[in-house]
């Protein structure tokens, strides 16, 4: 039988459905997961605060990522290097911003920051392939390094500051904000 004959006959010909069963469709869907896992990686980073200006350098960066079996270590070196590169633009540079009227004040790159190869330091890629679950052993990995860098930087500027007490609460922090923590205040 068709699906629309099917709705039809559930919903405006229900006398002719089995005694028992009710007007209408209902449908029911079960997930399983495929043959794969979730990409894990653990990111640490190690920055310098200028305490008189606000301004951090990220000045080293480590990554274990394990998206399974790895075929071509460039391509993932290139994909985590990426995410890691706009994670820390997150955090250091990358700000939307619009005026009161909600024009958007930061359409060019002129007013909109992002890293550039000067800002970034050399990143270094580790590969971990843990053992096979099941029939393949495979994962993703382009957004792993986009995920995990921005609180990678934020715990690492907050260990930076912690002689002066400073707790970092939002995830956007330029010099001004940097400034502001080791003055003292507490950014929520």
């Amino acid at each position: 039988m068709p699906f629309a004959q099917l709705a039809m006959v559930a919903w405006y010909a229900s006398h002719m459905l089995p005694e028992g069963v009710a007007k209408g469709l209902e449908v029911v869907y079960e997930h399983a997961n495929v043959d794969a896992g979730w990409s894990q990686a653990v990111h640490c980073c190690a920055v310098e605060v200028d305490e008189t200006t606000g301004v951090v350098a990220v000045t080293d960066y480590v990554v274990f990522e394990d998206c399974g079996d790895v075929i071509n270590p460039a391509i993932v070196d290139g994909q985590v290097r990426g995410g890691v590169t706009q994670g820390i633009g997150m955090v250091l540079y990358e700000r939307a911003v619009y005026d009161d009227d909600a024009n958007f004040l930061t359409s060019t790159l002129v007013d909109y920051l992002v890293p550039t190869a000067a800002e970034i330091p050399s990143i270094e890629v580790n590969h971990v392939e843990s053992p096979h679950r099941t029939s393949v052993n495979w994962r993703g990995v382009g957004e792993g390094g986009a995920i995990a860098s921005p609180p990678a930087v934020c715990n690492a500027i907050e260990d930076a500051l912690a002689p002066f007490g400073a707790r970092v609460r939002q995830l956007y922090l330029p010099p001004s904000v940097v400034a502001d923590l080791v003055g003292g205040s507490s950014v929520r």
